[in-house]
């Protein structure tokens, strides 16, 4: 079995792993929270069950991306962990508006609340959630789908932390708001844990050109070769984070129209070595329409140019 095999088996039997831990979590500070009625075990409670639903997620998108290419889909299935990705931060994001609305209609009409069980319910939860972000960081590093179920359990380790400092300042002071204060804590937690992953996976699916990626520098960079004398129709993309995809077109010069082989190579090598692009398409040409252009004019898609063509083309061949 090979190194990737096994990591795939690792990352697969630990997110399996994770969703066991989490679903006591959610048991226990749900009946918790309603028994001592807090709040604030119940809104973290509410998190860990999107969060259920995003280590489920992102256990589903790692076994799709497993798959191998087929001809209906040419790339396989990297791209349902993206879509896992932006599904969870965007329903984290309505998750926090929600429990911001619960928080604030307690803070109107508080209710008391037993310090010290919300302190004991909330420190086991903070055990378990801490537990499970650290059964996922190896994975996280590279990988924008189990990034985002890591982001998930970790901010709420730090939430079930706070929770616990919440206990600890109900039961030393008599203070109930502080109960619905924390749910606002949890609120921004969780807004500014899922917002990055929200973008980021967007980005992704809109076909933005990775942040690590500068298209000018690029361009610069094959103009620079002997040889070339402009880059146009430039496209860059991810099918997810690790799976970058480059085409263009290069213009060069007709005295090195017999030396295109080697020019490719060259122009391929620099991609390669000097961005870390491995899947590029790059086309020579002699001529070009629009030697000026270095991104394709796709705004003829919409503006009704590229309509008006393909009905003139077809009124001419009729």
């Amino acid at each position: 079995m090979t190194a990737h095999s096994l990591n795939y088996q690792q990352l697969k039997t630990r997110l399996r792993i994770g969703m066991m831990i989490n679903a006591v979590i959610i048991v226990a500070e749900f009946i918790g929270g309603y028994w001592i009625n807090s709040i604030g075990l119940m809104s973290d409670a509410g998190h860990n069950l999107i969060d259920q639903g995003s280590l489920f997620l992102a256990l589903y998108a790692h076994i799709l991306a497993a798959r191998p290419a087929t001809e209906d889909r040419t790339f396989g299935y990297h791209r349902a962990g993206i879509v896992s990705a932006f599904v969870n931060g965007l329903v984290l994001l309505l998750t926090a508006g929600i429990l911001a609305v619960l928080a604030i209609h307690r803070l109107t009409a508080p209710v008391i609340v037993p310090g010290e069980w919300m302190m004991s319910i909330a420190l086991v939860s903070f055990v378990a959630n801490l537990s499970v972000a650290l059964l996922l960081q190896h994975g996280a590093k590279d990988d924008l789908n189990i990034r985002g179920a890591f982001m998930h359990m970790l901010a709420d380790a730090w939430v079930s932390l706070g929770v616990v400092a919440c206990g600890v300042g109900i039961l030393l002071t008599g203070w109930t708001t502080l109960d619905p204060l924390i749910s606002l804590l949890i609120v921004c937690v969780i807004a500014k844990g899922a917002w990055p992953i929200f973008r980021e996976s967007l980005d992704v699916l809109l076909e933005s050109t990775p942040p690590s990626i500068n298209p000018t520098e690029i361009v610069k960079a094959i103009e620079h070769i002997d040889g070339v004398q402009n880059v146009h129709d430039l496209h860059i993309w991810a099918v997810e984070p690790r799976l970058i995809m480059l085409t263009c077109h290069v213009l060069v010069d007709s005295e090195h129209e017999q030396e295109k082989d080697a020019l490719l190579n060259t122009i391929q090598c620099m991609i390669i070595t000097d961005f870390g692009i491995q899947h590029h398409t790059i086309q020579l040409e002699t001529h070009c329409s629009d030697p000026d252009t270095v991104h394709c004019d796709l705004n003829r898609l919409t503006n009704g140019e590229m309509r008006a063509d393909f009905t003139h083309s077809h009124s001419t061949h009729s």
